[in-house]
């Protein structure tokens, strides 16, 4: 075998069903602790700045990838002039997200935003086709679909009409969409690595975000925040920071392991399970019949999406025609 064929060998090896149900769980714990903790930071202690929260969790990035780098634990290449344009647009997709994220829950009602952020999975479905040229079965896009058809009965009579907070939430659609798919492919070894995606990635951002928090007076309102001495609060910020590192090592490692769209998947799956703990315990869930329905069939599509997409990679892969008459050719 010569080294080329070496090396594009492992490409077509696919991932055992283990390493990817465990790299699912973790992006999926990650989330779930995440959203528990910046809660308590942003509203129990009215921390008044997601943004330097969020750059708390970029710094914590790069301090971690940093270090790991230089005791020789992890590996991604060092900094030189291709490196922006290999990690081109997902600084800016970063960005979008960012901005489009905050601003969108404020715009509409809480049903029809989860309504309309369930439409990240078909938009990352159909990058993955026309981006990474990769092909679903017909069950795992009706599986999508399922999904999005649950939503929209769980809103219910909520389906009210707002164009500002469509568009907000929409583009924020799109933005997730593209960054999930354009980190999928960054991570080939060939580019930047997995490592190399999260390093430069945060590396590229927190300057900006840093400028446009000062500017904005972000900054100051966190400096001057009461709570810097106690030591509970001081806790948790720098615990959401460290699990900010994590969700995203976990969200990088899950479109390694599976793809962008089980990523946006197992995230969909997370939220609608936050809803059934929400029914059991916190006391803020307002229960009906059509929410109670759309839930169950969202549930349902997504388990569904899980199997088929478990079973898929399970399956041998075939040369296409195209890749048969190039081995030809080889030989």
């Amino acid at each position: 075998m010569s080294p080329r064929q070496a090396e594009e060998a492992p490409a077509a090896v696919a991932h055992p069903p283990l390493p990817r149900l465990l790299a699912a769980f973790f992006y999926g714990a990650c989330s779930f602790l995440i959203v528990l903790v910046n809660k308590t930071v942003l509203t129990t202690y009215s921390f008044p700045s997601p943004m330097v929260l969020g750059i708390g969790q970029m710094a914590t990035t790069i301090l971690i990838l940093y270090v790991s780098k230089l005791n020789k634990i992890i590996h991604y290449p060092d900094f030189d002039k291709s490196i922006p344009v290999k990690l081109f647009p997902l600084p800016l997709l970063y960005v979008g997200n960012h901005i489009s994220g905050l601003s969108s829950t404020s715009k509409l009602s809480l049903p029809m935003f989860t309504v309309l952020r369930k439409f990240t999975i078909p938009l990352t479905l159909l990058l993955e086709v026309i981006i990474l040229r990769k092909r679903y079965s017909l069950g795992i896009i009706a599986s999508v679909f399922v999904i999005i058809l649950g939503a929209f009965i769980a809103a219910g009579s909520d389906l009210s009409f707002n164009l500002e907070g469509y568009t907000v939430v929409l583009l924020n659609d799109i933005f997730t969409a593209a960054s999930g798919v354009y980190t999928k492919q960054k991570m080939d070894p060939k580019e930047l690595g997995k490592y190399g995606v999260l390093f430069y990635n945060a590396y590229f951002m927190v300057i900006p975000t840093v400028i446009i928090s000062f500017s904005t007076g972000d900054l100051q309102q966190a400096t001057e925040f009461k709570h810097w001495t106690n030591f509970l609060f001081l806790f948790q910020f720098l615990l959401s920071c460290f699990l900010g590192f994590l969700l995203m090592y976990s969200t990088v490692l899950c479109s390694h392991y599976n793809s962008a769209l089980t990523t946006t998947v197992v995230g969909a799956i997370k939220n609608i399970s936050i809803a059934y703990i929400g029914m059991l315990v916190g006391g803020d869930y307002i229960f009906s019949i059509l929410n109670f329905i759309g839930l169950n069939i969202c549930m349902a599509g997504g388990l569904r999406y899980s199997f088929l997409a478990l079973q898929d990679h399970n399956k041998p892969k075939q040369p296409t025609d195209e890749e048969n008459t190039h081995l030809d050719s080889k030989s």
